[in-house]
């Protein structure tokens, strides 16, 4: 497999300025590069064994450490759950798993985690997943039953004022805020890309039954995550309740297939659009889903509208900074919230009923067969992320 071409035919038509930041964010460390190659580590995984025979299950597609945070529902109580599911499908519960296993693998050295801890974390997700799974009850989190980091993540979610979320991602110019073009987390958007967006909007409104909670304020181009950096996404800022300090910010995110459908066997349901499997899934996998979520339409394309989710509402892993016992309740926590999405979205259009995950959480291979495989495939990441390390210093990935 030619890495180079593998990886630059995927992100073809991408925004190319954004596409560039991706590059770079995967040239930091191989944990940036497994966050930003899901399709490479699909093309790479055996799909034989356990990778075959588990039972089929609602997945996220790309399950790592990075993609669980903090969010506010509709309710506008901060939740921590999974949070990304643009590659959503209908697979063997195997292949979350062993990419996140494969995570804490590549992710350790860069997490300031010891040589050891890896292994033992691995142990920890897994021993959380089978423990939840085998009791066959969906629970979540909130601030009220989280403990540990988690449980302080949350808190500051809660206390976090509308104003202090908002001078933080705009600035007041005259009477009026408008977004703060940072080039970190916005671009400026073109004067068609904000028409366009107006445009969409202001049908939206019309729709809805306070329409002017969404007057368009302000448009950019939204700088978030890795994978997905150079796909159609937009901040949006809106009228919301009306004064200054009670504008919301919506995020608008083009929506394209699966990386996981080339290597899919087991029957797809027929989604509207790719929006809708994407919210479809969510919907089913977490416990309260985030405000604002729903699948749109803009110039033809399919698109997931959401509130805007900070990156940075997530637990930041640091073996230098926090304890390792804390950092194990984290990851069992983790394993646990992966067993309840499975629960939550079981019998659904093809997935394993309950008593099929249970039968599987009972049996003794699997845990050994993942922890070895996620060996070999961490292996894999590493040989392929000094391979585009050496490509991208050459310039063959300046776009």
């Amino acid at each position: 497999m030619d890495v180079v071409e593998t990886i630059k035919n995927f992100n073809a038509g991408r925004d190319p300025e954004r596409l560039q930041l991706k590059y770079q964010r995967m040239r930091a460390d191989p944990f940036a590069f497994l966050r930003g190659t899901c399709h490479l580590f699909y093309d790479r995984l055996p799909i034989s064994g356990v990778f075959k025979n588990a039972p089929l299950v609602w997945s996220c597609g790309d399950l790592h450490l990075e993609n669980f945070g903090s969010f506010k529902g509709d309710s506008r109580l901060p939740y921590f759950d999974m949070n990304d599911f643009d590659e959503g499908v209908l697979a063997p519960a195997s292949w979350d798993l062993v990419r996140m296993l494969t995570s804490l693998r590549v992710g350790a050295q860069s997490l300031g985690l010891k040589p050891g801890d890896a292994q033992v974390l691995c142990e920890q997700f897994l021993d959380g997943y089978g423990t939840a799974l085998e009791q066959g009850k969906a629970y979540w989190i909130e601030a009220q039953t989280a403990h540990g980091l988690i449980k302080s993540l949350l808190d500051s979610l809660r206390d976090r004022q509308r104003v202090d979320f908002l001078n933080a991602r705009t600035q007041i110019k005259g009477t009026r805020r408008i977004l703060k073009i940072d080039g970190k987390k916005a671009l400026p958007a073109t004067t068609l890309q904000r028409e366009t967006v107006k445009a969409f909007m202001d049908e939206f409104a019309a729709s809805q039954s306070h329409p002017a909670f969404y007057k368009v304020l302000d448009v950019a181009r939204r700088i978030a995550g890795t994978g997905s950096l150079g796909v159609d996404r937009y901040v949006i800022l809106v009228q919301g309740k009306g004064s200054p300090d009670s504008h919301y910010l919506l995020d608008l995110k083009e929506a394209l297939p699966s990386s996981l459908t080339p290597h899919l066997k087991a029957k797809q349901p027929k989604w509207t659009s790719q929006a809708h499997r994407i919210v479809a899934i969510q919907q089913r996998m977490q416990a309260v889903s985030m405000a604002f979520l729903q699948p749109v339409t803009m110039g033809q394309k399919p698109f997931v509208l959401r509130g805007l989710q900070p990156s940075e509402d997530r637990v930041s892993i640091n073996g230098a900074k926090q304890s390792f016992s804390d950092i194990k309740k984290v990851i069992s926590t983790m394993g646990a919230m992966v067993a309840w999405a499975q629960l939550r979205s079981s019998g659904r259009q093809g997935s394993a009923t309950t008593d099929e995950l249970i039968e599987f959480a009972q049996a003794k291979k699997w845990k050994s067969k993942l922890l070895d495989a996620s060996h070999e495939c961490a292996g894999q990441v590493f040989q392929d992320a000094a391979y585009f390390y050496s490509a991208f210093d050459d310039g063959l990935f300046q776009v």
